[in-house]
């Protein structure tokens, strides 16, 4: 599927010049691809339009600062409900909490990656949750490290965002062949 994946990157250097998937499909059998791989891939990305279209990134200026609470007593029992109000962006003091499962499934190494780019402010809170609901949609575990730089390229892709030669770098560098001075 990770080669089906860089193939579309490659090809396709923004999300938009992208076909539909069903043509693209078709483009990729004609070019070689085994079908299982390609039914893989274009399930991955069909998910990957989902969250990417579904994502709100959200300006600062426009978020009310919590949700409403009130309360009432229907039935002559108290319920306390929550307004919804627009999404809160994640503050910069906020510490994201991964699951058990995404522990499990990500690993360790995939997780320190994760963290690394948002340190560099590279990978905002709504692209680095793009980029583990993606990762958890991967079968087997915990996802590899190679394969965890694919999905954050192709998140980085489907938000037509091009990253910058340093982190382009590290996300298509391959860390087996590096020599430690």
């Amino acid at each position: 599927m990770f080669e089906v994946l860089v193939y579309v990157y490659e090809n396709y250097w923004q999300a938009d010049a992208c076909p539909q998937l069903d043509h693209l499909g078709r483009k990729l059998s004609a070019v070689g691809f085994d079908p299982e791989e390609i039914e893989q891939a274009l399930t991955w990305l069909a998910g990957l339009n989902v969250v990417a279209h579904n994502a709100q990134f959200v300006d600062d200026s426009q978020v009310s600062p919590t949700p409403k609470l009130s309360w009432s007593l229907a039935d002559g029992a108290g319920a306390l409900d929550t307004v919804q109000s627009s999404p809160k962006p994640q503050s910069s003091t906020s510490l994201r909490v991964y699951s058990i499962a995404e522990q499990d499934h990500l690993g360790a190494e995939s997780l320190g990656f994760v963290s690394f780019l948002e340190s560099a402010g590279v990978l905002p809170a709504t692209m680095r949750e793009i980029v583990v609901d993606r990762a958890m949609a991967v079968p087997g575990r915990p996802v590899s490290i190679d394969d965890l730089k694919i999905i954050v390229l192709m998140v980085f892709w489907s938000a037509g965002i091009e990253p910058d030669a340093l982190i382009l770098d590290e996300l298509c560098d391959d860390n087996r062949e590096r020599v430690a001075h």
